[in-house]
């Protein structure tokens, strides 16, 4: 952004002071705009926006002659204090706006002289301000007694302008709110098309501008009669210490107004990738054959600047029940009044806050990324292009009902309050932008889709004796009968919502976990109550979407159903499980080690067990803001600081998601800096990182070297590996997978012999460099599978001889095999090795890590049963391929015996060591995405995974360390 002049200046002096005035100087273009200007719901944004720009930008509102009326002066919205630094005075504003002088519409002046003024009837209840009513708030350098004496029609806005033109027909808070610039150096631009950076639009329905102005009494506005020119009384005045001379040269510092608008203006990146594709990683992948997409070619996904989505007018309805997270952006995001720093702490790394806010913390987090994230598009590719193509129709509905659930949902919801059938929500809608050409009817759920697992999702959950026959049939809830059906026909309770098939509240009612929490704020600015409910809290609220019960599909048919994912059940079969429900009590109650799912993946406490407290929101208060005319009382938008606040990183362990986020924000469409916070803040996906990072090192799992001895023909060692995660590890997706590398080195440190041992793209490989068994499953060209019948794959070992063996914890499927497949828990079998979600007919191997304390099969089939469950979730939750290793009866640890032949080693072996790695996207898995399908989500995934940059990271190598042991000596 660019400011004309200099913010601090000499005492006395005015830096936005013209020499002529700012005045209309085309009466006949400003009247030919005027009512295009005050309908911003008449139009398109897009062409609303340039509209709204040669309006203002020719000064069409300073037209006292047509009605518009103005403040007195410039005025100051908060006080501006003198520091003494560095034997310097300092000046600093403290108010909600920069200094103003607000212009108003014939009409909103009219209406402040009935319900706003000195004369005003205090028994009159305020009717809403009328359609077209203006308020333009230009802003100016602080303090405002610099200004105070210059005719505003000579003031230059330098901070721009903060827009309000009341549109009740469009949104339920009624108003069109935007930050307009004035003059090409301003920085502002129109939201479309999306500037470089992926910044939050500069204005439109529904903005974070309400964080404040729910605050007002009523109406969103505070406007009074008493600051304008020509009406009695006096505007607030707050403290100015404007008495020191300041050095003119100084730039003005960004308003909160402009850094929001664009606080990363320009699409940085925070790591730089590789310029080309990494040779190294080219051919180890053995993929693409054919060639590399062209960088010129790979198409980004839209930019976020356009995700937003807002409650009607009339609303809040079914056709409000879900919602973009840029309506919550502006009151659960870190910094958004520019004054108060709530749900933050000082970065110990940097002079920086670190941003602990629900917006901040979850919208870097994969499920804030889930509807953008790139491995997910490409296997949606595979899925209907290769695996499923006669039942493309189920495969995306299936698969966006979780990723883009809130897309999917208000779809379908909106089809049929319409007249419409339930019907299939296609991957092409994502591509949807608002205003262009004739799917733009598409756009809004394109936008929620592209959201993720956004905040309506969960917050509006029901679950436990909310669940009724009433809630099912009402219209918030469509299709989602039908999507039960279909994913856990046989299930009932609990476990007909599994595979996020769950039921959702009113649409005026969001739940959180505080009791008695502000309700008038998100009332006046969404026509949504708060509430607290328990549920909330409870694991059902992840175990609905983290237990995914999926149909096996056969020539577009379904043949049966099966358990691709049981991370809540195995929490719940484990030392873990509270043995609670918002249902009722499980059988075997209480594990030795009760806890949620959120009392890991949604931290209370810093690294240091220091509680976090914090208030669980940004908006403007009463008793600790500047004063404000026309405000709520303080008992009903004050806010107390929370014991228990909690993040919502809810990470599990891919950096290589969030390390394609920090390299390629610009292909993902997404912005770096968080958007309220800016340059204030610690770039959120540097902290999901680092999260991530520490929950890798310190709570995912241990290893250990022991009983290291040397014998005449072998050099013997037992690895422990001890699972500290309430869940299997790896769990989540079954293609996820952990290794143990196990080296033995000379005296000098020399590698003399390695089982685990991997390639460029992550590969496991022998002492010649050769890949492993299992660890490609296609030939270099793509042509074809590898003999495929065999299901080649590392076996689970309970000793290693050899350094072409690995102990590779991980799940592997088969899709269905012959004419009459049998399919399921127990089955043998029979087809080829799988990552298609629906193709699982048989489990190959399953030796990932039992938590501790899992419960025995009997004990399973029990709990499995009171979800309402069958047996087969008992079963599917256990292992396969592990023989009688005792280490898989109650889980908690694996122990692996090496035996090194002498004469394989090149040396007098002098220590091991081991190291245990994960992997959340191996080479089979990635290499499988690009040779069964094509196309620009292919294309993305290939661009983005050739030219990452993991060079001295954790991740180097695509294998991210989880523990490590020190050198064991070789007596």
């Amino acid at each position: 952004m660019a400011v004309l002049a200099t913010a601090s200046a000499l005492a006395g002096t005015c830096p936005a002071e013209q020499q002529t005035a700012l005045a209309p100087v085309d009466p006949q273009l400003c009247a030919s705009l005027d009512a295009d200007f005050r309908n911003p719901g008449g139009f398109p944004l897009d062409v609303y926006e340039k509209k709204l720009d040669a309006f203002l930008g020719h000064y069409c509102h300073r037209d006292p002659a047509r009605g518009w009326a103005r403040d007195k002066t410039v005025r100051d919205t908060g006080p501006f204090t003198a520091t003494l630094s560095d034997g310097k005075w300092i000046g600093s504003e403290h108010g909600t706006h920069a200094p103003v002088v607000i212009w108003y519409s014939p009409e909103m002046l009219a209406w402040l002289e009935k319900y706003r003024s000195e004369d005003a009837d205090p028994s009159l209840v305020p009717p809403p301000v009328p359609a077209g009513a203006v308020m333009i708030k230009e802003m100016y350098p602080a303090p405002a007694a610099d200004c105070a004496g210059v005719d505003p029609m000579k003031l230059f806005p330098t901070s721009g302008a903060a827009v309000m033109i009341r549109a009740p027909d469009v949104s339920f808070d009624g108003w069109y709110w935007g930050w307009y610039g004035f003059g090409a150096k301003s920085g502002w631009t129109p939201d479309w098309p999306a500037p470089p950076g992926n910044s939050i639009p500069d204005m439109g329905f529904a903005q974070y501008c309400m964080n404040c102005h729910a605050s007002a009494k009523n109406n969103l506005t505070f406007a009074t009669t008493a600051n304008i020119e020509g009406h009695p009384g006096t505007p607030t005045v707050f403290l100015s210490q404007n008495f020191f001379v300041d050095d003119p040269a100084t730039p003005a510092p960004p308003t909160q107004h402009q850094a929001a608008a664009q606080a990363d203006f320009g699409a940085p990146r925070l790591l730089v990738p590789f310029s080309t594709p990494d040779p190294a990683v080219v051919k180890d992948l053995m993929a693409y054959a054919q060639g590399l997409p062209p960088a010129a070619d790979v198409q980004p996904m839209p930019s976020q600047t356009y995700d937003n989505t807002w409650v009607a007018a009339g609303g809040p309805t079914a056709a409000d029940t879900f919602l973009t997270s840029s309506q919550c952006i502006g009151c659960h995001d870190a910094g958004s009044t520019g004054l108060q720093f709530d749900m933050t702490r000082p970065n110990p790394h940097g002079n920086t806050l670190d941003n602990l806010s629900p917006y901040a913390t979850w919208r870097s987090s994969p499920m804030g990324l889930a509807g953008r994230d790139p491995f997910f598009f490409a296997q949606l590719a595979s899925e209907t292009q290769t695996f499923h193509p006669d039942a493309a129709d189920t495969v995306q509905t299936v698969c966006l009902g979780c990723h883009g659930i809130a897309g999917e949902r208000q779809f379908n919801i909106d089809t049929k309050l319409a007249g419409g059938q339930c019907a299939s929500f296609e991957r092409s809608v994502l591509e949807t932008l608002p205003w262009e050409g004739g799917t733009s009817h598409l756009a809004q759920y394109a936008m929620l889709a592209r959201d993720g697992v956004s905040c309506t999702a969960c917050h509006r959950m029901a679950l436990g004796d909310r669940v009724t026959d009433d809630l099912l049939a009402a219209p918030q809830n469509a299709c989602v009968a039908e999507r039960q059906a279909l994913l856990n026909p046989e299930n009932s309770g609990f476990a007909k919502t599994f595979t996020g098939s769950f039921l959702v509240g009113p649409p005026n009612s969001l739940i959180g976990p505080f009791n008695k929490p502000q309700t008038t704020p998100m009332q006046q600015a969404l026509g949504i109550t708060p509430e607290e409910h328990p549920t909330i809290a409870a694991s059902e609220v992840c175990g609905s979407c983290h237990t995914v019960h999926l149909p096996v599909l056969q020539d577009g048919k379904i043949i049966a159903h099966i358990y691709e994912q049981t991370t809540y059940p195995e929490w719940a079969f484990s030392a873990y499980r509270t043995g609670s429900t918002p249902d009722g009590a499980l059988p075997q109650g209480a594990g030795t080690t009760p806890l949620s799912c959120q009392d890991c993946h949604m931290a209370t406490s810093d690294a240091n067990g220091v509680p976090y407290k914090s208030k669980i929101a940004s908006i403007q208060e009463y008793s600790n803001f500047p004063q404000a005319d026309n405000a709520t009382a303080p008992e009903k938008i004050d806010l107390e600081a929370r014991d228990n606040f909690a993040l919502h990183t809810l990470v599990g362990l891919n950096v290589f998601l969030v390390k394609l986020a920090q390299q390629f924000p610009d292909i993902l469409g997404i912005p770096i800096a968080d958007p309220m916070l800016g340059s204030k803040g610690t770039d959120p996906l540097l902290w999901t990182e680092g999260a991530m990072l520490d929950q890798a090192r310190q709570h995912t799992a241990d290893i250990a070297v022991g009983s290291v001895a040397l014998s005449d023909t072998a050099l013997t060692a037992t690895v422990k590996v001890t699972n500290k995660v309430g869940h299997k590890f790896p769990s989540g997706v079954g293609f996820r997978r952990a290794f143990i590398e196990f080296s033995v080195l000379d005296a000098g440190g020399k590698l003399l012999w390695r089982s685990g041992g991997s390639n460029a793209a992550g590969a496991l490989v022998d002492a010649n460099a050769a890949p492993l068994d299992g660890e490609y499953w296609w030939d270099a060209n793509c042509q074809a599978r590898i003999v495929p019948e065999q299901r080649l794959h590392q076996p689970h070992f309970e000793t290693i001889t050899s350094q072409s063996q690995a102990q590779v914890y991980q799940e592997l499927v088969s899709t269905p095999g012959g004419t009459a497949p049998v399919c399921g828990a127990g089955s043998s079998p029979s087809g080829q090795l799988t990552t298609s979600f629906l193709s699982i007919c048989s489990t190959v191997k399953d030796n990932r890590l039992l938590p501790d304390g899992y419960l025995p099969l009997q004990q399973r089939v029990e709990i499995a049963n009171a979800l309402g469950a069958g047996d087969d979730l008992a079963l599917e939750a256990g292992s396969v391929g592990v023989g009688d290793d005792p280490d898989y009866i109650a889980g908690g640890s694996d122990s692996i015996a090496y035996a090194v032949p002498l004469g394989e080693l090149a040396g007098k072996p002098a220590s091991v060591s081991a190291t245990l790695y994960y992997q959340a996207t191996p080479p089979f898995y990635l290499q499988d995405r690009f040779c069964t399908a094509s196309g620009s989500d292919t294309d993305r995934l290939y661009h983005m995974v050739t030219r990452l940059n993991l060079e001295e990271t954790p991740a180097e190598g695509w294998k991210l360390a989880i523990a490590a042991t020190s050198q064991a000596p070789v007596p």
